[in-house]
């Protein structure tokens, strides 16, 4: 068959692709994936357990591309632990991820793979836009050469790509077991830092190729406090796991990487009014004592009770 031979290729990707509730978007996901100029690429699909009719649609893709995609069924577990089943299916000697509801430019993953090739990197990755109505008004952005910096100071300081925007080499993925699902809002960066641990052979293609789709139903990212505990924690686990690795950061930069982003998201979160999550990262804050003298006026007010806590809030709203 077309799909056994292409399995055999030295040059095939394998686009890893999660699926849940996404019948209206899944659709040109797949002819993203599968519509790559690079043309050597195996597609598998984990359906998460959807129930909108996306498991009808992929049955109808899967038998209409029947020699270059798989489709799977899990029941309903999230995008990490379908991630891993995913990956236990791929055959290609190169990994990408696509979620169901984003897509890349045609020539995505041929230039990655290039760019991979030419540097005997492990991983390649490249910029992205996010896209859909309430993403309007954001910048297409190219992240940093982080090759040609610390790539350390950097990857602690934010997760450095989407889970979209990057092409993996399969064996370095397999050296840190895929992804863990410990911390649910931020395992794509635990993997990329856990990947940085085994290599830092990265290379930047420095054009907008991969586009995250902003919806806001249902997104992990969508849960503020959670996301920056998480992100916060995979930070902490990474500089124990690797002392070494950031042995060469002086003391204060350090703790600011890993603890400054508990206060300043707090402000964030504090100023737009999310007082769910303001009030979690004050206290987070003031537990790790990632704070100073002159935050106490927004640190100390999180201690109380949540509901005198947001009483207090409105009554400063409405001096």
């Amino acid at each position: 068959m077309e799909y056994d031979n292409a399995l055999n290729r030295g040059d095939l990707i394998s686009v890893v692709m999660p699926c849940f509730n996404a019948r209206h978007f899944v659709e040109k996901a797949v002819d993203s994936a599968l519509g790559q100029s690079h043309g050597s690429v195996q597609l598998v699909v984990v359906d998460d357990g959807s129930t909108d009719g996306s498991r009808e649609i992929l049955a109808r893709l899967a038998s209409r591309h029947r020699s270059r995609m798989m489709v799977l069924h899990q029941a309903n577990e999230g995008p990490y632990p379908a991630r891993n089943v995913g990956l236990r299916h791929a055959r290609g000697s190169f990994i990408a991820f696509l979620d169901a509801d984003d897509y890349w430019a045609e020539d995505c993953l041929a230039k990655l793979h290039g760019a991979m090739q030419s540097a005997s990197a492990d991983i390649a990755y490249c910029g992205w836009q996010n896209v859909g109505e309430t993403a309007l008004g954001t910048q297409p952005y190219v992240p940093l050469d982080y090759a040609a910096e610390d790539p350390v100071a950097l990857f602690l300081k934010s997760c450095p790509w989407p889970i979209h925007a990057a092409l993996s080499r399969r064996s370095v993925l397999d050296q840190v077991q895929g992804f863990s699902t410990r911390l649910f809002s931020s395992m794509d960066y635990d993997l990329w830092l856990r990947v940085l641990a085994r290599s830092r052979r990265m290379v930047r293609v420095a054009e907008v190729l991969a586009f995250y789709r902003w919806h806001g139903q249902g997104q992990i990212s969508s849960v503020k406090w959670r996301q920056v505990m998480d992100a916060w924690q995979v930070r902490r686990d990474f500089a124990g796991d690797h002392p070494d690795l950031v042995a060469h950061l002086p003391a204060a930069l350090l703790r600011d990487l890993l603890d400054g982003s508990l206060l300043r998201s707090a402000y964030a979160a504090y100023w737009k009014r999310d007082l769910a999550s303001a009030q979690r990262l004050f206290r987070e804050a003031a537990r790790h004592g990632a704070w100073h003298v002159r935050d106490a006026k927004f640190v100390l007010p999180s201690l109380l009770p949540t509901s005198l806590y947001r009483r207090l809030i409105a009554a400063a709203d409405n001096r």
